[in-house]
Formats: C-alpha cells, structure tokens, sequence
C-alpha cells in the first residue's frame, strides 16, 4: 500500500482536474495514502486543490516562449530554481510514487523524482501531446494516454491507453431526473451550449445571434452557459435587442452550472469547445456534439481532440473563425432533423467513452509500487 503520493500538475483545469480525480480515487481506495500537491503560484490549482481537501506545495517554474526572446533568459533562472526546490522536496516527502497530469511544473518534480529512482507516471489528456510529456516519457516508468492516437507519441513498451478521468455522476446520472432538475420539456430536444469553466466570447457571440434566432422558434431548446464573468454582459447584450430569456421557456441562461452533470445528461445536442475534460464528459455519456476548437489552445491540441471525434463520427466541427449564429443554428437545425444521423453519432461518442478510466489509473499506479 502506498504511504505518500505526490502529484504535480497545474495551470489549467484541463491538467489539474485530472490530477483531482486520481487523488480522491486514491484515498478510496487506500484511506491511509498521503497524497500531496505540486503546483505554482499562478495557476487553478491554488483555488481547486485546496478545496477538494488536498495539500498543496509550490514550486517557482514557467515555461519557455517559443520565439527567441529575453525573458526566456529569466525563465532559465526559474527553471533552476524549480529543480533545485523539486529535488529538495522529494528528498523531504521521500514519496512512494510520482504522477504527473501535464504543465510545466510537472517537468522538473517528475523528471528528478526517475533520476531518484521513485516510481514515476504521467498521465496526457488531449490527442496530440505537450512537449513537457514528451520529453518526460523517455525517462518515466509509465504514460497514461486518454486516446488510442496519442500511443504513437510516447515509447511503445511503456504506454497504456486508460481515458481520462470523469466525475462519476457524469455516467451515473439518468436523464429523466436531469430533465426534471433542470425544469426542461421533455418533449422538446434540448442543446447544451458552454465555453468551458470561464466561458468562450466567441461562443457567447455566436449564442447571442443564435437566442435572436430561435426566440419565436421554441422547436427545441437551448441551455446556454455564459461563465461567470460574461453573465452580466450577456444579458445586458439581451436586453439591448429587447430579449428577456426568463420570458422565454424554451431558452435558459446560466451563468455557471455547478451541477453539470445535469445539464450533459438532460442534452440531446452539445455545443462546446474541444478540451479534453468535455471530450472525456461528453464520450462517456455518449452525446453527439458541434465542437469549436479553440484556435489558441497550446499545440493546437483542441484541433487534434475534435479531430478525432469526427474521424470516429460522434462530432461534427465548426471553426471558430467560420463561427456565427446563423452557422450554429444551420447545424444545429439540420443535426436535429435529421433523427438517424443524430443517434449514430450518440452511439460513436459512447463508443469512445472510458468511463473506468480513473480505475485503469489507479491500476497502473498499484502495479507501479507493487
């Protein structure tokens, strides 16, 4: 059994919920384990970490700019320092185990904990794998991929193809009680509509002309998440073309479900970006979705996620450049009278879902200290 873990990952919710997810199965399974974080100072881990109830230690690291430039001469400083701090705390904590989840700060703590001889994992989430986990394979015990077309990425005697890890409620939740929760008729076809945790301008955007749209067409409905911060913006831009949401049944409005697994379950149609958390979500409860890559994403990894759910017929792809209201509700519209092809693309998308992925980890890991 093991006695400590440690687990770095950070900057994104798309490297640290995973990192979550690993913990808490971990202390399920073994109540004793001590699991301890890793992360920076910056990044979503300083406000989700603490409060899933873990510790969490950090480290000085950032990453390199890809062009030559000054600053980078101040991150080798950084780099450095990270080692030099990553090296110390192994040899302090003296963990049974290492997990890496991806960011840079996973570089420095995995790569000293294999050169300590400390049983090592990483674990990548998206198709097309970061540098940092590249580079990382050639000396961990073993890779965690979450699609089978990341195998090619990483040293075939060490990978393993697990999925990534999902809140169980995502594949637990019946959709007559997600439908009866979120107060939405069951008569009508329901499209989910999110950016992500923050949300997507260009999405809001692209909704708003959408709302403008159907707002006399109640032939299906639309659960739209702005985010938090672009709530308010939203309703104002709403109001502005004289449209009150709370007016109109088959519309709703939401600044942030906190409870999304209603909102996945209750859906007919998702609209949404390409990170690899919604990807896993999305597979797992098998939804048929119009994915938008994001055009920033690092590595362009968002592209090479929705790539592989139209290649395996569960998505269907709108660039975010091409995006537009009127585009969203042509495909919307035709996706959804169009009953064959929508339940085709249902069952590829719940053929790509790893719902045990977190169990396959776990797996992996016990093999690892055995």
């Amino acid at each position: 059994m093991p006695k400590k873990v440690i687990i770095a990952g950070g900057g994104t919710g798309g490297h640290v919920y995973p990192a979550i997810a690993i913990a808490t199965g971990l202390k399920a399974k073994f109540a004793e384990v001590d699991v301890l974080f890793v992360g920076t100072e910056k990044g979503l881990e300083n406000d989700l970490v603490p409060k899933a109830g873990f510790e969490l230690k950090k480290i000085r690291v950032r990453g390199f700019k890809r062009k030559l430039s000054l600053e980078n001469i101040s991150t080798l400083k950084e780099v450095a320092l990270g080692g030099l701090q990553s090296l110390a705390l192994l040899k302090k904590e003296k963990p049974d185990l290492v997990v890496g989840t991806g960011g840079y700060v996973a570089g420095p703590v995995v790569f000293f904990a294999s050169m300590l001889k400390i049983p090592t994992l990483i674990h990548e989430q998206n198709v097309k794998p970061g540098i940092t986990n590249r580079i990382l394979s050639r000396f961990v015990d073993k890779v965690a991929v979450s699609f089978p077309d990341s195998v090619k990425y990483f040293p075939k005697d060490k990978v393993v193809v697990t999925g990534n890890p999902i809140r169980p409620e995502i594949v637990l939740t019946e959709k007559s009680r997600a439908l009866k929760e979120l107060g939405v008729d069951k008569e009508k076809p329901l499209v989910l509509s999110f950016g992500g945790s923050q949300g997507a301008l260009k999405l809001n955007e692209a909704a708003l002309e959408l709302i403008d749209l159907i707002k006399e067409d109640s032939t299906f409905q639309l659960l739209h998440i702005t985010g938090k911060k672009n709530y308010d913006d939203f309703i104002s831009k709403l109001e502005y073309k004289g449209i009150n949401p709370s007016g109109l049944g088959h519309i709703k409005v939401r600044p942030y479900v906190y409870e999304m697994h209603y909102a996945i379950a209750a859906a007919d149609l998702v609209v949404s970006r390409a990170g690899a958390i919604t990807i896993a979500e999305l597979t797992a409860a098998g939804k048929p979705a119009i994915l938008i890559p994001l055009p920033t994403a690092a590595g362009q990894h968002q592209d090479y996620n929705a790539g592989f759910m139209r290649k395996n017929g569960a998505a269907v792809i709108i660039k975010d450049r091409e995006l537009s209201g009127k585009k969203l509700y042509d495909t919307i519209r035709n996706l959804l009278s169009d009953r064959n092809t929508l339940v085709e693309m249902s069952k590829a998308s719940k053929k790509l879902g790893r719902p045990d992925a977190l169990e396959r980890i776990l797996k992996e890991i016990i093999s690892l200290i055995d």
